[in-house]
């Protein structure tokens, strides 16, 4: 619904089916995902495949929420790299730090 200024009646606007559809396809995509993980969490034994597994589609959903949600799909490719560049820097320097500091822990012992 649009306001529209110095008018007492409201204008409705028609409901974009397209809009509408996107967001029903984002939807599903997003619980096909959520769904894979959570059946690969219950089937598959815990290990290095499980949490790269894991890691990856987790940094899938969070790119593809990134680009339909906050609009940025629609924006020039320097800004999207910009954000999802330093995501992926991120989640190496977590992977890194929690295997150094197995490392330090196990020659303590």
């Amino acid at each position: 619904m649009e306001i529209q200024e110095n008018k007492s009646t409201l204008e409705v606007t028609p409901r974009n089916d397209a809009k509408v559809k996107k967001i029903w396809i984002t939807a599903g995509i997003l619980l096909a995902i959520t769904v894979a993980e959570f059946i690969m969490a219950f089937t598959m034994p815990r290990g290095l495949l499980l949490y790269a597994l894991f890691i990856i589609l987790t940094v899938w959903k969070a790119k593809y929420i990134m680009m339909e949600f906050m609009h940025l799909g629609d924006e020039v490719k320097p800004l999207f790299y910009s954000i999802i560049v330093p995501l992926i820097f991120l989640v190496w320097l977590l992977i890194a730090l929690a295997k150094e500091g197995t490392e330090i822990f196990m020659m303590r012992w």
